[in-house]
C-alpha cells in the first residue's frame, strides 16, 4: 500500500530524517515507535506533502506521490489523523465531520456511523470543537480522518494525553477499522499499545529507522526497548 524509500527531509538547515524507510502492507497496521523528537511527525508530514523530502522516494499503490500537494495525497485516499488532533474549533463536531466527508464504498465511513461508534459525539455534537474535552476532541480527529473513507489512515499519537479508558476505545478502533481492512500507520509513544495492534514495528532514532520486526520479536528485545525506547 505504502512505501518509503531513504527519504532525507530537512527543516531547513536542520536534518531531520536521515534515510528512513519503511512499508505499510495493504490490510495490515505498521505502528512506529520512537520518542518525542526522533522524526515521527517528520516523516508523516512528508508523506502528506506537507514537508516533502529532499531525496527519496515515496510510493501509494506503486505510483510515486513524492512532493504532491496535500489536497492530492488524500484525493488519492491518505487521511492523517494529526498530532494535536487540529479540529476546526469555530465549528459544530458534526460540522467537523461533514466537511470531510467523502463517498466510500458500500456506504464506508458517514457521520452516522461516526456518531454510532462514538455515542459521546452524538451527544455534543452541535457544541463547537473549542469545547470538547481533550478525549472528545481525539474521537472527533479520528471521525473526521474516517468519514473521508481512507485506503490509508495515518495516525500521529492518537493516544496522546487520553484517560485509559478512551485509549481502550482507539485500540478497539483500530482493530475493527484493520478487521474492515483499512491499512492503517501509526506513530506512538506508548509501547504496550503500539504492540498489541501493530503486524509490524519499526523504531526511529535520531531520524533513522534502528530496527523493525513482527511485534513479539521486539517484545522480547530488551537491548532495542531499553536503548531507544526507555522501556
Amino acid at each position: 500500500m505504502l512505501e518509503v524509500r531513504d527519504v532525507h527531509t530537512y527543516y531547513g538547515d536542520s536534518y531531520v530524517l536521515q534515510g528512513v524507510s519503511l512499508r505499510a502492507e495493504e490490510g495490515q497496521v505498521a505502528v512506529l515507535l520512537g520518542r518525542n523528537g526522533v522524526g515521527k511527525t517528520t516523516l508523516f508530514r512528508s508523506i502528506m506533502g506537507l514537508t516533502p523530502p529532499r531525496r527519496g522516494e515515496i510510493l501509494f499503490r506503486g505510483r510515486d506521490i513524492t512532493g504532491l500537494a496535500p489536497h492530492r495525497v488524500a484525493g488519492l485516499g491518505v487521511r492523517l489523523v494529526p498530532q494535536g488532533r487540529r479540529i476546526f474549533g469555530s465549528l459544530s463536531v458534526r460540522e467537523n465531520l461533514e466537511v470531510a466527508q467523502r463517498a466510500g464504498r458500500n456506504g464506508g465511513w458517514t457521520v452516522q456511523r461516526i456518531m454510532d461508534l462514538f455515542p459521546r459525539l452524538r451527544e455534543r455534537q452541535r457544541q463547537t470543537g473549542t469545547k470538547l474535552s481533550g478525549g472528545e476532541q481525539q474521537m472527533l480527529a479520528c471521525g473526521r480522518g474516517l468519514v473521508g473513507n481512507p485506503a490509508l489512515l495515518v495516525l500521529d499519537e492518537p493516544t496522546e494525553g487520553l484517560a485509559p479508558l478512551i485509549v481502550g476505545q482507539v485500540e478497539a478502533l483500530i482493530r475493527q477499522l484493520k478487521a474492515a481492512g483499512t491499512t492503517i500507520l501509526l506513530a506512538e509513544q506508548r509501547f504496550g499499545f503500539g504492540l498489541a495492534v501493530a503486524d509490524y514495528v519499526y523504531v526511529l532514532a535520531q531520524g533513522r529507522i534502528v530496527y523493525e520486526s513482527p511485534p513479539e520479536a521486539l517484545r522480547h528485545n530488551e537491548h532495542v526497548k531499553r536503548t531507544y525506547l526507555g522501556v
